[in-house]
């Protein structure tokens, strides 16, 4: 048996140390999640903070039987949806947060490139806003943290048929969107760079 399962198992018992185990090896990527979809730092920390205190009050409903860190994600998918729905915002960053920008040496990068980057960045971050928040969770959670359909369906309430509908129904939107963006903007996309379109 795994330290995750063992803290699980703690945790369902009443360990309040395993839970924090499992915190600490969870953080990141709840935050990250939670940022994404939020956009805002101090935003994304109360999400997170939220998602955790969820999880803690629901370890028992947790079935052993499914990934605990897609329990865990879809929990604070779910927090950010309707915290999106009751502010009524339609914001989400792709930006990392862990990106640090240093003077190049030699071997760095072209700034050209990363310049076309960062506006490829900033133009996607743009459509991604203009998406309904099941959608911009379904898009998220599918090609960011690499959720199965089914798991998407589970962690959404929705039908795996809906979910790969709302998929493929977003990816064309989100392909003609960057199409006409980048009529406008000269912008053009490498293939295979993006994997939501």
């Amino acid at each position: 048996m795994n330290d995750e399962r063992v803290w699980i198992l703690q945790a369902q018992h009443g360990s309040d140390e395993a839970f924090a185990r499992l915190v600490e090896k969870y953080q990141t990527p709840v935050y990250n999640l939670c940022y994404r979809m939020l956009s805002e730092p101090e935003i994304a920390e109360e999400a997170a903070q939220e998602t955790f205190l969820r999880a803690f009050q629901g370890i028992l409903r947790y079935d052993s039987g499914r990934p605990f860190a897609t329990w865990l994600l879809s929990i604070a998918a779910h927090y950010c949806i309707d915290s999106l729905r009751r502010r009524k915002l339609n914001v989400i960053s792709i930006d990392d947060d862990d990106v640090t920008v240093e003077i190049p040496d030699v071997g760095a990068l072209n700034p050209e490139v990363e310049a076309v980057r960062s506006e490829e960045r900033d133009q996607l971050n743009a459509m991604l806003r203009s998406l309904d928040a099941i959608d911009r969770a379904a898009i998220v959670l599918r090609y960011w943290y690499d959720f199965s359909e089914a798991e998407i369906a589970q962690y959404l309430s929705l039908t795996v048929s809906a979910v790969k509908s709302r998929l493929h129904r977003t990816r064309r939107v989100l392909g003609r969107m960057w199409q006409d963006e980048s009529s406008h903007t000269g912008l053009e996309r490498i293939p295979h760079e993006s994997p939501a379109f």
